[in-house]
């Protein structure tokens, strides 16, 4: 069986991306570190198949994207629907919030991540 989570021909990108995170990824990350949601532990920038997400929390079979505006173009709304089928179809769940989202509910986005640990 190959392997699916953090295969090595995707390490360069993904530190690439641990190393320059969006401010919205930044900010999420100071909530997700180190246990600090609920005692799960979250990893940043994984590579699970063809694709990177921003954040997984490997108990809860949980992945969190955030979208900003290459998200909102038909190509990114197709992109998305196929990358969120790929990952439902390894029994990942998957949950978006726009960047905006973080810095104006960011009490909220917290709650709804928590939320789907319990679905």
């Amino acid at each position: 069986m190959t392997q699916i989570i953090n295969h090595p021909n995707k390490k360069k990108r993904r530190r690439k991306l641990r190393n320059n995170l969006t401010p919205s990824e930044a900010t999420l990350w100071l909530a997700l570190k180190n246990k600090q949601l609920a005692g799960r532990r979250f990893k940043r920038q994984v590579s699970i198949g063809y694709y990177i997400v921003d954040f997984y929390c490997p108990s809860e079979k949980l992945v969190v994207e955030l979208d900003g505006e290459g998200h909102f173009t038909e190509a990114g709304y197709k992109h998305d629907l196929r990358r969120d089928k790929y990952l439902n179809d390894l029994g990942l769940k998957v949950i978006r919030f726009e960047n905006e989202t973080i810095f104006h509910c960011h009490e909220g986005v917290l709650e709804e991540i928590q939320e789907a640990f319990r679905k």
